[in-house]
C-alpha cells in the first residue's frame, strides 16, 4: 500500500524543482469498432473514446488537486489504426474521428495512428502508410508511429525507405507551420505496447480493453539532489539518483493506482522516464553537466548518460512492480534547454546524439534538420538508429523535422511542450544506393534465443 505521507519530501520539491506527472494516458482497444464500413468504423471509434475517456481530463485535474501534484498532460492511445481500418480502408476518416474525439474530451494528444511493419507490410498497411502525411496535416491532436524494426525480425528497409519520403511529404504539407506534422511522427525499432509518451504511444494488442499508464518526470529534482553532493564520487552519485528516482516513481504509482480506480480501468505501468521540458531547471542535459561535464556533447557525455539511465531504472524498479514503457532518460533537443544551448554553442552534434542513443531511453528525438535534406538521408538516419536498437535489444526511435525552407543555424518554434529547435547540420553524403536496395536487414544472431 502507498501512503501519501511517504511522498511528502518529494511533493515539497514540486514548486521549485519541476517535479510533475508528465502524463496520464488511457489506452483503449478499438478492435471491437471494426466494420466493413469506414463511416461506421469512424463513428464507433469516436463513440468509444468519448464514452471511456470523457472524464479523463477532469479525473486528472481532481487527482492533481488531491495530492498537490501537477499532472501536465492527459492523453489517449489506441489500437494501431492500420489494423482498425484495414477492413474499410477509410484511414483518413478514422483519423478525423480520432481528432474530433480528442477535442471533444479535451485531451492534449491521441496516439495510435500507427503500423507495426518490422518484418513486412501488407497491401493494406502500405496503403495506410501513404496516408500518414495527410492525416497529420488535417488533424491537430493525432500522433503517428511506425515500427520499422525489431531484434527478432531485423530491419524492414522497404518501409524505412518509404518513411523517409513520408517525413519529407509531411514537412512540405505543413511548411506554413514550421513543418510541425513531423513533430507528431516517430519511427521505432522495438516499439513497446505500453508507452504513455507521445508521439510514439499506441495501445498494444496484448493489452486489456482499457488501461491507465502514467509517465512521471523529474529532471529538476534529480539535478537538485546532485547539487548537494558536488564532490562525491560516482558511486555516491548513482546512489543519490537511485533514491531520487525511487521517490519520483512512488508519486507515479500513487497517481496511477488512483486514476485506475476512478476511471474503472486496469492499472498498466508507471513510466519513470526523465522527460525534459523547455522550462529552465527541467533539463536532462543539466543533470549530465551537474555530474561533471562542462557542456553536453563533449567527451564523457555518453558515459554520464549511461550512468544516469541505469540509476534511474534501478531506483524506479524498487518503487513499483509495474515499471514499463520506456523508463530512463529522454534527450529531445527541442524540449531541453540544455540540449538547445549545447547545439547553439557547437558542442552537440547529430553524430554525438546518435552515440548517446545507444544508452538513453529512446533515440534521436525532436531534432530539426535543413528542409532540403534528401529523403534517402532521413531513411538512412532511421536505419542507423534502428540498427542500434536491433543490435542492443532496446527501443530506439527517430523523430526528425526537416523544416521546410530552413537551413543549419536557423531555428523553428513549435511552442508549448514541443519547444523550439535549432536546425542541426547533417551529412548529406549520399546513401541512395544503400537505401534503394530494399529488402530486409536480418536479425542479429543473438535474436535466436528460444
Amino acid at each position: 500500500m502507498i501512503n501519501s505521507h511517504e511522498i511528502i519530501e518529494t511533493v515539497k520539491m514540486i514548486g521549485e524543482h519541476h517535479l510533475d506527472v508528465r502524463t496520464i494516458t488511457m489506452g483503449l482497444n478499438l478492435l471491437d469498432c471494426v466494420s466493413p464500413s469506414g463511416k461506421e468504423t469512424a463513428t464507433r471509434v469516436y463513440e468509444k473514446i468519448v464514452r471511456n475517456a470523457g472524464n479523463l481530463v477532469a479525473t486528472g485535474d481532481r487527482i492533481g488537486s488531491m495530492y498537490g501534484i501537477p499532472i501536465v498532460n492527459k492523453r489517449v492511445s489506441v489500437t494501431p489504426i492500420s489494423l482498425v481500418g484495414a477492413s474499410s480502408g477509410a484511414y483518413l476518416e478514422i483519423a478525423k474521428a480520432l481528432d474530433k474525439a480528442a477535442k471533444e474530451i479535451g485531451i492534449d494528444f491521441i496516439g495510435g495512428y500507427s503500423a507495426l511493419v518490422q518484418k513486412g507490410a501488407t497491401d493494406k498497411e502500405n496503403a495506410f502508410l501513404d496516408t500518414i502525411p495527410e492525416a497529420l496535416t488535417i488533424t491537430d491532436k493525432v500522433c503517428s508511429s511506425v515500427n520499422v524494426a525489431s531484434t527478432r525480425a531485423g530491419i524492414n528497409m522497404d518501409v524505412v525507405a518509404k518513411v523517409g519520403k513520408l517525413i519529407k511529404e509531411a514537412a512540405y504539407l505543413t511548411r506554413d507551420r514550421e513543418s510541425i506534422a513531423c513533430a507528431k511522427f516517430v519511427a521505432f525499432a522495438n516499439a513497446v505496447e505500453d508507452n504513455p509518451f507521445m508521439a510514439g504511444a499506441f495501445h498494444g494488442v496484448g493489452e486489456a480493453d482499457k488501461v491507465i499508464n502514467v509517465g512521471v518526470s523529474g529532471p529538476g529534482v534529480v539535478k537538485t539532489a546532485l547539487e548537494k553532493i558536488p564532490d562525491a564520487d560516482l558511486s555516491t552519485v548513482c546512489e543519490v539518483i537511485k533514491k531520487t528516482a525511487f521517490k519520483v516513481t512512488r508519486v507515479g504509482q500513487l497517481v496511477a493506482q488512483t486514476a485506475s480506480d476512478m476511471l474503472n480501468a486496469n492499472f498498466g505501468i508507471v513510466d519513470l522516464s526523465l522527460a525534459p521540458t523547455p522550462v529552465v531547471g527541467d533539463s536532462v542535459a543539466h543533470i549530465l553537466e551537474e555530474i561533471g561535464l562542462e557542456q553536453v556533447g563533449g567527451c564523457g557525455t555518453t558515459a554520464c548518460l549511461a550512468l544516469l539511465n541505469d540509476a534511474v531504472k534501478k531506483g524506479g524498479i524498487m518503487a513499483s512492480s509495474h515499471v514499463g514503457g520506456l523508463s530512463g532518460a529522454f534527450i529531445p533537443v527541442s524540449e531541453d534547454i540544455g540540449m538547445i544551448n549545447a547545439v547553439r554553442s557547437g558542442a552537440l552534434s547529430i553524430q554525438k546524439l546518435e552515440a548517446m542513443t545507444a544508452v538513453c531511453s529512446v533515440g534521436l528525438d525532436m531534432i530539426a534538420i535543413p528542409g532540403d535534406t534528401p529523403a534517402e538521408v532521413i531513411s538512412a538516419l532511421i536505419a542507423d538508429e534502428a540498427a542500434i536498437g536491433v543490435v542492443n535489444n532496446k527501443t530506439t526511435a527517430v523523430r526528425v523535422i526537416p523544416a521546410y525552407g530552413k537551413k543549419a543555424g536557423d531555428e523553428v518554434e513549435f511552442g508549448g511542450l514541443l519547444g523550439r529547435a535549432p536546425i542541426m547540420d547533417i551529412s548529406t553524403v549520399s546513401p541512395l544506393k544503400f537505401v534503394s536496395r530494399g529488402g530486409r536487414i536480418a536479425a542479429p544472431v543473438h535474436a535466436n534465443k528460444n
